[in-house]
């Protein structure tokens, strides 16, 4: 518990003193936000920005995390817990290098398509081969070759509907590429508007701290776990190192929300949000909890979903459209919507289904135990 606040407590500071510094380093050095042409108008104004902020929350994360560790001895590094800062810092490196392609050649697009999804498949499959590796004391990987929901679930073992062990790994390889792909995209796709994602993430990864907290309390090697209870226990590797990094994000990103809200001071960029989808697919994975993430994180799906139908619909009526514009925030935008509101409400719909998503967790929990 110790480990959870000064986790958080150091990485708010950094965060909080960081961000306006670098924001006046990023206008030295021109890296200001390039705005596309089509989109809203009252977007222009956004030019120039600085950008390019995740790499502050990425430094006070991992800031925040090893300091914790470093004032109680230890607390909350293990493999687990370092493969969430590999999704972090890895997904984030891929968009540091599509903003910096933006920033210098003054253009809205970056790397070419194929190019960053090939630097994402690169880390994820990373990922995925290190996170069934390093058992824990009690022989449990960070990550299991089972398709999970709230835990694994019974008999959707991708090692074994593989048939043979190559065949398997690749499958499960796959899963993980395909949950790291969507997730990172979708907190890509939703950062349009000043702080939207980054209030966005707050919520889910708040919830996968709340998550990660219980099931070290309710662990079936907690020694205080009254046997009543074995029932309804969970296997998972070093549950309260997940709460860790993930209170140490959270606490990055409360700071960095200080200086990003509307008019924002400066903007994540890819760098932040490729990088906190990473780490958010990275705890659904190990937490066994990877098709909850669809609840937890819906707003991560609404808003790529409202591009997919758009697009969708436009080809198959021949130039019709749904919504005025896609991502689905700037519909509201173009209905008049002030941003502020657009993002208030859209934060209160991501906190519905964060709530949601941890009821549920909680409500199986609650029906395994006596």
């Amino acid at each position: 518990m110790r480990a959870l606040i000064i986790a958080a407590a150091i990485s708010l500071v950094l965060a909080l003193v960081l961000t306006p510094l670098f924001a006046k380093l990023s206008r030295r050095l021109e890296l200001g936000q390039f705005i596309r042409e089509d989109g809203p108008k009252s977007h222009y104004a956004k030019h120039g920005t600085p950008t390019m902020g995740g790499i502050v929350i990425i430094v006070a994360a991992i800031a925040g995390f090893f300091g914790a560790a470093l004032i109680t001895g230890g607390d909350g590094v293990s493999a687990a817990s370092l493969l969430v800062l590999l999704m972090l810092v890895g997904n984030g490196l891929v968009g540091f290098v599509d903003d910096f392609i933006k920033v210098r050649r003054q253009r809205s697009l970056g790397l070419g398509g194929w190019a960053k999804i090939g630097g994402q498949v690169v880390v994820a499959t990373a990922f995925g081969l290190l996170a069934i590796n390093f058992p824990d004391d009690h022989g449990h990987t960070p990550a299991s070759t089972a398709v999970s929901f709230i835990r694994d679930l019974p008999g959707v073992d991708l090692l074994v509907w593989g048939g043979i062990p190559a065949v398997g790994i690749i499958l499960y390889l796959v899963w993980i590429n395909l949950i790291s792909a969507s997730t990172t995209n979708g907190v890509n796709v939703t950062d349009g508007l000043d702080g939207l994602a980054t209030g966005a993430s707050i919520l889910a990864i708040g919830a996968y701290l709340l998550i990660g907290f219980w099931q070290y309390n309710e662990s079936c090697y907690n020694p205080r776990l009254e046997s009543a209870n074995v029932a309804a226990c969970y296997q998972v590797s070093t549950p309260l190192n997940l709460a860790v990094v993930a209170a140490a994000i959270v606490g990055a990103l409360v700071g960095f929300l200080w200086w990003n809200t509307n008019p924002a001071k400066i903007i994540m960029g890819d760098t932040g949000s490729l990088g906190l989808g990473g780490a958010l697919a990275a705890l659904a994975v190990e937490s066994h909890t990877e098709l909850l993430l669809v609840i937890i994180g819906a707003l991560f799906v609404i808003e790529p979903g409202s591009v997919i139908i758009q697009r969708a619909y436009f080809k198959f009526t021949h130039g019709k459209r749904i919504f005025r514009m896609s991502p689905i925030h700037h519909h509201f935008e173009l209905k008049g919507w002030a941003e502020v509101t657009v993002v208030v409400r859209f934060w209160i719909i991501a906190g519905l289904f964060a709530a949601i998503g941890v009821g549920a967790f909680y409500l199986e929990w609650s029906l395994r135990a006596p």
